[in-house]
């Protein structure tokens, strides 16, 4: 059985690794090294990592990275993927402008 790390013990100095520049999050532009790097500053779970870094918050909600991102958590943790507590999901959104909402043309003049 894995360990699961409250956020108040080292796991570790943080040693760069070769690929860290590796860009993990391609929404956001978010490299490996970054979310190792959160790890070893504190961040323990996905949901803090994502709020923190703004990993998986992109346009794709996390379907492009989240399992990798998830796999250098828990490789940094040293524990099973699967203990992990996954990131609540959220379905892709883009922003819209009022006036589609009100039914209206745009500058503001109502549909016939």
């Amino acid at each position: 059985m894995s360990k699961l790390y409250s956020r108040n013990e080292d796991i570790g100095e943080f040693v760069p690794a070769p690929d860290d520049d590796l860009i993990i999050c391609r929404c956001e532009e978010i490299t490996k090294g970054e979310i190792r790097r959160a790890v070893h500053d504190g961040m323990r779970t996905i949901t803090e990592v994502r709020r923190f870094l703004r990993a998986g918050m992109g346009l794709c909600q996390g379907q492009t990275c989240g399992r990798l991102v998830q796999g250098i958590i828990s490789r940094e943790l040293n524990m099973q993927p699967a203990n992990l507590t996954p990131a609540p999901s959220r379905a892709p959104m883009r922003p819209i402008e009022m006036y589609v909402l009100g039914d209206e043309k745009e500058g503001g003049v109502p549909n016939d």
